[in-house]
């Protein structure tokens, strides 16, 4: 393998559609896409390569330039070869597997639809089983960052096709942590979406449900876009979601969870420990509150993926070709989902039952905090270990990433400043469902914060840009369960909506804790005179959902017009008034969360 001699291309999408604007040809990037490959000298990245000339010819036959009509215009990608390329085999890293896809997986085809161009597809850990890179049986990936260390998998070639400069983004999948634990190891940025977010049409599964395509990135702003363009219901996969299109989140105040000292795994990395240590102390100097929590019940749910239901539908993805040709499958995939053969339903119905009791038992701290903080990986591992070992170094990878698809949460992963040998840092951020956008707004200011040059001496990614109030959104007050981190938001960020920030309303409210079952409501009252600012927080709901949202509202609560503190007008949570008779008044509290700090505060 060659190392880096001349500079990469800059292939951030930003700055191309700048040259294109300047007058730039799409082929020229193409030809600059080409010389890096040839540069960087590396068989094991791609599994099958475009020509050239047939990439140019696509490029050049792209619609006149128009970056708001085809946000990925003349932009380069790769793809993992289990996601099918029309006029690509689709190999999943096994040549006896391998055929001829009819046409593009649905999400390749919508980012061919924006623009995007393929220039190949990409290694893979076989049939996407591993998190190290090293099960394939075609050339292992060399480490963009550190050749001696793995280069992570089992999105292996679609990491390091960016992290090397070959293109500005590539797909990969995630079902372990194969969207996040290859970023880490070449220092870029790993997107891996709600379940259902990107529809799985035309991906060979790894576990049908739990599986989702992953995004990788030199830059939260470059994945970003490409996760706006590749979301969208897919009728015709059977686990798509109609979730809403992803939005950042922009909330000023933020809780996040880290693992104490004392359910942190490091192996034995110092290290690593430090530079985790190191990065949180730099998510509080942003003024981000950070709280420490046991990290054990986690733990507990990701010891359930490679046991039970979940390995026996890995072996169910690989059934036919187990069945007639079980030699050609990589020696330790082959060892893998054979331990399903051991197993019945009636185990897989006890991992049914054991995963809920695990997820009712995390649920409370998900409730309780904006998002989870973790080291995408806790230790480094080289070639020359898995050689040694090609089990447990793997098992170790998967310690912050195996229970996130099992609790349907989303992850980013996300470079920060370095370890003190060199090696990378990288932070993953992690939520529930839908808080896509939550993450990559933070993942930004952690990504301009540290100011490092990713991959293999990248240029700094380009800022994502943050939305000003668009004009298609309607401005909601939360006044209770509906803020940020409170049992209700996901009423709200399900469709949509992002967090403009805290927020008080005029002195002319009173604040009562209403009376029932079921989760706890504020009722916010206004009156004639008696009254105080109330602490509220304001979101920005898309008005076409406004609707739906409103269906949802119970009586005694309303949504009418607030009045706030500097006179602007919203509309946002009100009460009946004669819901309020003998409900206990808490408007000394200043508002909700001041209440429910009260109680929290309070002796037993």
């Amino acid at each position: 393998m060659n190392v880096m001699t001349l500079q990469a291309p800059d292939l951030r999408i930003g700055a191309l559609h700048d040259l294109y604007a300047a007058g730039s040809t799409p082929d020229t990037v193409i030809a600059a896409v080409y010389a890096r490959i040839a540069e960087i000298g590396d068989p094991g990245i791609f599994i099958a390569l475009r020509e050239q000339s047939e990439v140019a010819e696509e490029a050049m036959a792209l619609p006149p330039f128009d970056a708001d009509a085809y946000p990925l215009w003349g932009v380069p990608f790769a793809v993992k070869d289990n996601i099918d390329v029309e006029g690509l085999p689709t190999t999943a890293a096994c040549p006896a597997f391998a055929y001829e896809p009819a046409e593009d997986a649905f999400v390749v085809a919508r980012l061919r639809a924006a623009g995007a161009l393929v220039i190949g597809k990409t290694n893979l850990d076989q049939f996407a089983t591993g998190l190290v890179g090293m099960r394939s049986p075609y050339a292992v990936p060399f480490n963009a960052v550190d050749p001696e260390i793995v280069p992570g998998g089992s999105s292996s070639g679609s990491a390091v096709a960016v992290a090397q400069g070959i293109v500005s983004f590539a797909l990969g999948t995630d079902t372990a942590g194969s969207g996040r634990v290859p970023a880490a190891l070449n220092n870029i940025v790993g997107f891996k979406p709600s379940l259902g977010l990107l529809s799985a049409t035309g991906m060979v599964p790894a576990c049908r449900t739990l599986d989702t395509i992953s995004i990788f990135s030199v830059g939260v702003a470059d994945g970003w876009t490409a996760l706006q363009v590749a979301s969208g219901y897919d009728p015709a996969d059977a686990y798509s979601r109609e979730l809403p299109a992803p939005a950042l989140d922009t909330r000023e105040t933020l809780t996040v969870a880290i693992p104490d000292a004392a359910s942190a795994q490091f192996f034995g990395d110092t290290l690593q420990a430090e530079a985790f240590a190191s990065a949180t102390a730099r998510l509080m100097d942003m003024g981000i509150t950070v709280e420490e929590i046991d990290l054990t019940p986690f733990y507990d749910v990701a010891q359930m993926l490679y046991s039970g239901a979940w390995v026996a539908e890995r072996r169910a993805a690989m059934e036919e070709i187990m069945a007639v040709e079980p030699d050609v499958v990589h020696p330790v995939t082959r060892a893998i989902v054979s331990a399903a053969d051991r197993l019945t339903a009636v185990d897989a119905f006890r991992g049914f039952y054991r995963l809920a009791d695990l997820r009712r038992a995390v649920q409370p701290v998900l409730d309780r905090y904006d998002m989870l903080v973790v080291p995408t990986v806790p230790t480094f591992y080289t070639r020359a270990d898995l050689e040694a070992d090609p089990v447990e170094p793997n098992s170790r990878f998967g310690t912050y990433t195996n229970f996130v698809n099992l609790l349907d949460m989303c992850g980013l992963a996300v470079p920060t400043a370095p370890r003190r040998d060199g090696r990378p840092g990288s932070l993953t951020l992690l939520a529930a469902s839908g808080r896509d956008g939550l993450l990559a707004a933070l993942a930004a200011r952690i990504e301009e914060d540290a100011a490092i040059a990713p991959g293999n001496g990248l240029a700094i990614p380009m800022p994502l840009p943050l939305p000003a109030r668009a004009q298609n959104e309607t401005v909601i007050a939360a006044v209770g369960a509906h803020m940020s981190g409170l049992p209700l938001n996901g009423e709200l960020t399900r469709l949509g909506a992002r967090c403009l920030g805290p927020a008080r309303t005029s002195a002319d409210y009173r604040l009562y804790r209403l009376p029932g079952g079921g989760v706890p409501k504020p009722g916010l009252l206004w009156v004639n005179r008696g009254g105080k600012a109330i602490d509220i927080e304001l979101w920005a709901l898309p008005t076409a959902a406004v609707g739906a949202f409103m269906a949802n509202i119970p009586s005694p609560l309303t949504i009418g017009t607030l009045t706030l503190e500097d006179e602007d007008l919203c509309k946002g949570f009100l009460v009946e008034a004669a819901a309020v008779e003998g409900a206990e008044d808490i408007t000394a509290f200043g508002g909700w969360r001041g209440f429910l700090a009260s109680l929290e505060s309070a002796p037993a």
